[in-house]
């Protein structure tokens, strides 16, 4: 168990500090071929170095603690149907291309100008502003029984999501400034609200 917590916190570390600040700043200024193939780099090797973490804490031997069963399963549907919620009204407003870096791989194809941070506050960004954060926890918990090795991987990864979630708010107050600030003031971070904001940040 130390192994796979260990495992983990230096994958969830390695994937928050590849897209710091500090390194998407130095990616910049070194431009070039690194710039525009960074994002799509930075996805496969987020894939790529989880299979063997995954692989690991599937061969141990696992605990139940809790199972979905009886009325509980209406609290596991509702958990996922909320997710469910969250990532597809995020897919409707997100740039699908530039999360996965292949819109800055084709300006750097075409050398054309890099392509800035798309943003808006249309469709899900009007209740919530991070919903695959958000369904992200949701389905972290909802999914599957809970055993002694899940249980350490689910409480490791909600904390890595919530640093993540301050490290995105982070890079887009210095990218977007102050009209995502305002933004921020009326529109919640995780917990979506029913009212829908309709500024134009």
């Amino acid at each position: 168990m130390i192994l796979l917590a260990t495992l983990w916190l230096c994958w969830c570390s390695l994937h928050s500090l590849l897209i710091t600040d500090a390194a998407t700043r130095l990616v910049q200024q070194k431009g070039g071929f690194l710039q525009g193939a960074y994002r799509l780099l930075y996805v496969l090797f987020a894939f790529l170095s989880l299979a063997p973490v995954l692989r690991y804490q599937l061969s141990l031997e696992q605990h139940l603690i809790f199972s979905w069963h009886g009325p509980w399963r209406i609290v596991q549907a509702v958990l996922l149907l909320y997710s469910a919620i969250m990532f597809y009204g995020g897919k409707q407003v997100y740039d699908t291309s530039f999360f996965l870096g292949i819109r800055q791989w084709q300006d750097y194809r075409k050398n054309t100008k890099a392509t800035e941070l798309p943003f808006t506050s249309k469709g899900i960004l009007g209740h919530v502003r991070h919903p695959w954060y958000s369904g992200s926890f949701t389905l972290l918990w909802g999914m599957g029984s809970l055993t002694d090795v899940t249980l350490l991987v689910r409480i490791i990864l909600s904390l890595y999501l919530i640093v993540g979630t301050l490290l995105e708010e982070r890079k887009l107050n210095r990218l977007l400034g102050t009209p995502y600030r305002q933004y921020c003031k009326e529109v919640p971070m995780l917990i979506p609200k029913l009212t829908k904001f309709h500024g134009k940040p």
